[in-house]
Formats: structure tokens, C-alpha cells, sequence
């Protein structure tokens, strides 16, 4: 059974941090490129961030740009996203998401595995 597991949301200043992790079983992690992606109330789920199969490449979107990075460890079937000088407009629910070639974060329909989201909140 596939499970993607996001777990290090929470509520934080603007300007403070956040750690999200992604725990990834009963799929061959290593084959897959991965994503996170945020869905904010009234508006549709945005790719943030992809990193491809070993870690070579990663992608984000502009808008976290310098301020997100995305790893994964292939060891341990995990993903992260570390988040820096959050902003109000970070505020969403964050979902990890796996997806064969190609690693495309503007094509959510793409990802075939989606865990269940966290919650972050970014207050001014």
C-alpha cells in the first residue's frame, strides 16, 4: 500500500521557518520524482517545489525562489522542504506527491501518489 506521510507544519511568524518532511512506503521511491505542492482555501493546488529521481534537479516555483529548498534522501524514502522567511502568502496546506518521468510541478495531474497535507500558517 502506498502512503506519503507529511509531517512539520505548524504556525509561524512571518519571516521565521519551517521543516516539512514526507515519509514515502510501498512504492519504489528511488524510481520516482517527487513534489510539494500547497493548496490555499479558494484556490487551486501550485506546484512549489520538485527534485528529480537522485537529486540533481530541482525545480520551484518563482515565487519561493531563495527561499525554499527542496531534498530528498533516498536511503531513507524521504522528502523535505525547508522553508524560509515565510510570508502570509505561504499560508496553504502542503502536500508531497510522487510522479514517474517527466518531473513537471506545473502538471499536477502528473503525480500519481499524493499524501494527505500539512498545515502551514504564516502570520504578518
Amino acid at each position: 500500500q502506498v502512503q506519503l506521510v507529511e509531517s512539520g507544519g505548524g504556525s509561524v511568524q512571518a519571516g521565521g521557518s519551517l521543516r516539512l518532511s514526507c515519509a514515502a512506503s510501498g512504492y519504489t521511491y528511488s524510481n520516482y520524482c517527487m513534489g510539494w505542492f500547497r493548496q490555499a482555501p479558494g484556490k487551486e493546488r501550485e506546484g512549489v517545489a520538485g527534485i528529480s529521481i537522485r537529486g540533481y534537479n530541482t525545480y520551484y516555483t518563482d515565487s519561493v525562489k531563495g527561499r525554499f529548498t527542496v531534498s530528498r534522501d533516498n536511503a531513507k524514502n524521504m522528502l523535505y522542504l525547508q522553508m524560509n522567511s515565510l510570508k502570509p502568502e505561504d499560508t496553504a496546506m502542503y502536500y508531497c506527491a510522487a510522479a514517474p518521468l517527466p518531473c513537471r510541478i506545473s502538471e499536477p495531474y502528473e503525480f500519481k501518489y499524493w499524501g494527505q497535507g500539512t498545515q502551514v500558517t504564516v502570520s504578518s
